[in-house]
C-alpha cells in the first residue's frame, strides 16, 4: 500500500526547461540591446553548451558567457542580461496545471509527501516558494543535503528515512528514467514515469505506472 509520494522537482512539478529558455532568449535579447553584437540564434546555442559544460544551474554563466563571446565581462551588458533573466524567470516558475489540487487531494488522503531533486537547496526553495507549494512536503532532500545526485541511493534513502515510510510503501515520480525511476527502483519503491515533463521520446522507461499529467496520480493511490 503506498503511503507517501517522493517527487522529483523540476520537469516533473514544474516546466523547468521552458523557465530556463524564456529567461535566457529574454537575457540574450536584453543584452543585445546593451550592445551586445550577436544574434538571438547564435547566443543561445552558445550560452546552453555552456550549461551543458557547467552544469544546468550554473550562477555564473552569463560571465562564461560574455568572456566566450567578447572575451571579457562587460558589467553594463551582464547587469542587463541578468535582471531580465530573473524578471523572466518569476514569470515562468509555475507549477504544471493540476500541480496544486492533485497535492491537495493526496494530503486529505493522508500520504505524506516529499521532493528529492539534483537542485541546490537554495534553487530549489526558491522555485517552491515562488509557486506557493513548499508546505505540502514533509520533506525536502536537496544536492546540499547529501552532495550526491540520483541515481546515487544516498539522497533516496535520507528521504525515505526523514519521511518514515518503508520503501515498498513509497511512490517515486520522476520525468528522468535513468536517474529518477531506475534510482527508485534499486530500493524498491515504486515509481511513476512523468511523460508531461520528460525532454527524450521515451518509450522505455521501466516505471511501474506512466503519467500523461499529475492528476493521474489520484488513479494510482
Amino acid at each position: 500500500m503506498i503511503e507517501a509520494i517522493l517527487f522529483d522537482l523540476d520537469n516533473t512539478l514544474m516546466d523547468f526547461m521552458l523557465m530556463k529558455r524564456k529567461s535566457c532568449e529574454s537575457a540574450i535579447d536584453s543584452m543585445v540591446s546593451a550592445g551586445l553584437k550577436m544574434g538571438r540564434e547564435g547566443a543561445m546555442r552558445i550560452l546552453f553548451d555552456l550549461y551543458g559544460e557547467k552544469g544546468i544551474e550554473y550562477n555564473r554563466i552569463f560571465q562564461e558567457f560574455l568572456r566566450k563571446t567578447i572575451r571579457r565581462v562587460d558589467y553594463r551588458i551582464l547587469a542587463k542580461g541578468i535582471v531580465a533573466y530573473r524578471k523572466a524567470q518569476i514569470a515562468y516558475v509555475k507549477p504544471y496545471p493540476g500541480t496544486v489540487r492533485t497535492l491537495i487531494k493526496l494530503k486529505e488522503k493522508g500520504m505524506k509527501l516529499g521532493i528529492v531533486s539534483d537542485a541546490p537547496s537554495v534553487n530549489a526553495w526558491i522555485r517552491l516558494v515562488e509557486m506557493n507549494i513548499g508546505d505540502f512536503f514533509d520533506v525536502v532532500i536537496t544536492l546540499h543535503e547529501t552532495g550526491k545526485k540520483k541515481p546515487s541511493k544516498v539522497p533516496f534513502l535520507k528521504a525515505i528515512k526523514e519521511i518514515g515510510v518503508k520503501p515498498e510503501n513509497v511512490l517515486f515520480v520522476g520525468d528522468w528514467p535513468e536517474r529518477d525511476i531506475m534510482g527508485a527502483k534499486a530500493l524498491g519503491m515504486k515509481t511513476a514515469f512523468a511523460k508531461y515533463g520528460s525532454q527524450e521520446k521515451t518509450k522505455k522507461h521501466g516505471a511501474d505506472h506512466e503519467l500523461e499529467r499529475i492528476e493521474d496520480l489520484l488513479k494510482i493511490v
